[in-house]
């Protein structure tokens, strides 16, 4: 049905006919949103929760192992510059 939809509107966006595109374009809203509401259903029924992060994720556990440094290059360029 996604498919269908999508290809009309490829087909409508080859003319000019505003109101043409913009009824398809509203076709191809409306089917992706039906689409969603069935992925969240599914989620649901499966028992996941939308949103929710694995453990041990993004925000999980620092590492103390880590060091924050600066690497500061304290000698001049010789080589290069002016006498």
């Amino acid at each position: 049905e996604v498919e269908t939809a999508v290809g009309e509107l490829k087909e409508k966006l080859k003319g000019e006919d505003t109101a043409e595109i913009r009824t398809a374009t509203e076709k191809v809203a409306a089917v992706s949103q039906k689409l969603g509401q069935a992925m969240y259903a599914n989620a649901q029924a499966e028992g996941a929760t939308p949103g929710a992060e694995a453990p041990g994720g993004a925000q999980g556990k620092a590492d103390d192992d880590v060091v924050d440094a600066e690497i500061v290059d304290d000698e001049k360029d010789t080589k290069g510059g002016a006498a």
